[in-house]
């Protein structure tokens, strides 16, 4: 139940009930939610309070209403041509999403063979370790994981890397990451760890996506390796 004593207006705690209930599929895509009366006597709000959560929920793009049938969950998908290479902001874009990204690991880390192997790297050489949890308007949608060759990419620890980081590459650093290599799609679960990341529940569905990716000059960029939320998501071939 909502708690009126709490600093945060009821139609806020609402809304963050409805949107937990639609990320833990207690409605489902495509479900028509309870009525505004339902919403007010379930929570013990008026329904002013319901109204104003609900056209919150509408603006973000959680829910659609369809005029004398009701309330719908609608979650917008990001569509991707899977055979051009295209980062996730510039994807977000071409959708009409906003995109940030928070970055949760970066560090230098010893290259396993097979990213020796892809990234042409001597023996000794490290590679740098670069997770970035990437959100298209105000949601998690992607656990970006990505490899770079450190001894050609070590200024990528002293960037925030909050935005598009091939935008970054291509104009501080005359790089142009735009030729992939093998890629890879295929569908996983969310383990504990992703699903707590992407604030959604053990179990779901993710794509998971292996890409190798190339500069103009033919030398490789980074290894991928993304968890994506597989109902918000679609490659179009």
């Amino acid at each position: 139940m909502l708690k009126a004593e709490n600093q945060e207006p009821l139609y806020l705690q609402l809304k963050k009930a409805i949107q937990a209930a639609i990320l833990n599929d207690t409605y489902q895509q495509g479900e028509k939610i309870p009525t505004e009366p339902e919403l007010s006597e379930q929570y013990n709000v008026s329904r002013i309070t319901v109204r104003k959560a609900v056209e919150e929920l509408v603006k973000e793009g959680y829910l659609t209403k369809q005029q004398g049938k009701g309330t719908f969950v609608h979650r917008s998908k990001i569509d991707r041509k899977i055979e051009h290479v295209m980062g996730f902001t510039a994807a977000c874009e071409a959708n009409g999403f906003t995109s940030h990204s928070e970055v949760t690991k970066k560090e230098v880390i010893k290259a396993d063979a097979d990213l020796r192997e892809a990234l042409q790297l001597e023996p000794d050489e490290q590679v740098i370790y670069i997770q970035r949890k990437r959100y298209a308007g105000d949601r998690p949608l992607m656990l970006e994981n990505n490899y770079y060759p450190f001894n050609r990419f070590s200024f990528l620890l002293d960037e925030p890397l909050e935005g598009s980081l091939y935008h970054l590459l291509r104009v501080r650093y005359d790089i142009y990451p735009d030729q992939s290599g093998k890629t890879t799609i295929e569908i996983v679960l969310a383990d504990e760890e992703q699903a707590q990341v992407l604030e959604t529940s053990i179990g779901k569905p993710l794509f998971y996506m292996r890409t190798l990716i190339y500069d103009q000059d033919g030398l490789p960029v980074h290894v991928g390796k993304q968890y994506i939320i597989g109902d918000r998501y679609q490659f179009t071939l």
